[in-house]
């Protein structure tokens, strides 16, 4: 069968799902019922959804969950947390409540610069198009005034644009390197507005400027946007307390951080670990970024670009161990945004902005790292004391009986057998084939 189609986008919502289901599914009801039971039945607010993007023809859910007992700079926190991932809210919360009980996180924002760029080609002297810069930076934000003068007047704006000379990686190429404030805005649009002025600036005045021989008033702009490297847009998380603090029933405090730090030392130095490690950090700040309607593919690209920053892939956290006091932090950047966007749009991002008293885009910055790092601090206890499997397998257990169709009374009888029982896929599937022959 021919699959392709032209001018979908202009069917209607209906004749673009029978499309789909009439194509691809031989049992076009079941997929139609599929689609159809995760509409909301309020219309006003599926149409809301439908037009957040392009061919919508259904919600896709994820669980909302929320992780309590989060005491950030001695305010205590309820975090919101939109994830699939079994485990996830229930390590967070762990962490939460174990650090609560030692001081809780601190934390500070320490820079809050945005970068953009302007990409062009330039054939001729780097000194006269030099000269040339210098003579027109002033124009660029004076042609950019209409974009940038409300920005301005809440304290953001344009901080610093500068010519960047890249030749020696790619022939005839300049960037123009701007810095941006862009305050609550994660400001992608205002940015990229600023940028695509900045170009036609940059094409007009050369045109106009006589030291250029004809080849060279001919600037060609190859593209104008922000970037979602962010080095610049900075914050800190940290935990400590004394290494005798961290002694629980079997656990030596001395033992478990001596153990800790070597555990973060690995993935300081080791690619593969580092990976795994970070990854665990990012289901943390993921979570929360997609609950508070932010751009977590934005986030997770800057995140990984700035964990190679010193030319390998490292951790991102850190600790140590010093006159018996364990300290446990990160820096990360994180671009967020608390207006715009979704952010004013769906109705569980409000929900959850609302729930964390209406974060500016610092305070989120904050919220979030902590997150992250109270995240990675669950995995790592679990790595360096019972194995990360206990914990995450006895959270999967639920999602193993789930696809077996469990009932109510399996599920009981199984979750407490396995109280006692190492949990495995192998195991659950072996619990409740038995189970159901001896019924």
């Amino acid at each position: 069968m021919n699959k392709s189609i032209s001018g979908f986008s202009k069917l209607s919502k209906s004749q673009k799902i029978d499309w789909i289901v009439n194509t691809y599914f031989s049992n076009t009801n079941n997929a139609k019922q599929v689609i159809k039971q995760y509409w909301n039945s309020d219309e006003k607010l599926q149409q809301l959804h439908d037009e957040f993007i392009e061919n919508t023809i259904t919600n896709y859910y994820l669980p909302l969950g929320v992780a309590p007992n989060f005491l950030i700079n001695n305010t205590l926190y309820t975090i919101p947390m939109a994830i699939e991932e079994s485990s996830v809210v229930a390590a967070a919360s762990k962490a939460a409540k174990f650090w609560m009980d030692r001081g809780g996180f601190k934390t500070e924002v320490i820079s809050t610069t945005k970068i953009g760029q302007v990409h062009f080609l330039f054939q001729g002297d780097f000194k006269v198009l030099h000269a040339f810069f210098e003579t027109i930076k002033d124009k660029f934000l004076t042609d950019a005034k209409s974009i940038t003068q409300n920005m301005e007047k809440r304290g953001g704006g344009i901080l610093d644009i500068e010519l960047r000379n890249k030749t020696e990686d790619l022939q005839n190429y300049y960037q123009l390197h701007v810095k941006f404030e862009t305050l609550d805005a994660m400001g992608a649009n205002f940015i990229n507005s600023c940028l695509e002025q900045f170009a036609k600036t940059l094409k007009a005045e050369a045109l106009n400027y006589e030291a250029f021989t004809e080849k060279e008033k001919h600037i060609e702009v190859v593209m104008s946007i922000l970037s979602n490297y962010v080095p610049d847009c900075v914050v800190r998380a940290e935990v400590s307390c004394k290494v005798d603090d961290l002694t629980e029933k079997n656990i030596n405090g001395k033992a478990f951080a001596e153990k800790f730090v070597q555990a973060v030392k690995i993935a300081e130095i080791e690619p593969y670990r580092a990976v795994t490690h970070n990854k665990g950090i990012m289901n943390g700040i993921d979570a929360v970024v997609l609950a508070t309607g932010n751009d977590f593919r934005a986030i997770e690209a800057g995140v990984h670009a700035y964990a190679a920053k010193n030319g390998s892939y490292s951790s991102l956290s850190h600790a140590k161990i010093e006159d018996d006091v364990f300290t446990f932090w990160m820096e990360i950047p994180l671009a967020l945004g608390t207006v715009g966007g979704l952010t004013g749009l769906h109705p569980l991002v409000k929900l959850a902005l609302e729930m964390l008293n209406n974060p500016s885009a610092k305070e989120l910055m904050q919220i979030v790292a902590v997150a992250g790092l109270a995240q990675n601090f669950a995995a790592l206890r679990s790595l360096t004391t019972t194995g990360i499997q206990q914990g995450h397998m006895k959270m999967h257990l639920m999602n193993i009986l789930n696809q077996f169709e469990a009932t109510d009374a399996e599920k009981a009888t199984l979750t407490k057998h396995f109280e006692k029982h190492t949990v495995s896929h192998s195991a659950v599937v072996s619990a409740i084939e038995n189970l159901r022959s001896n019924a």
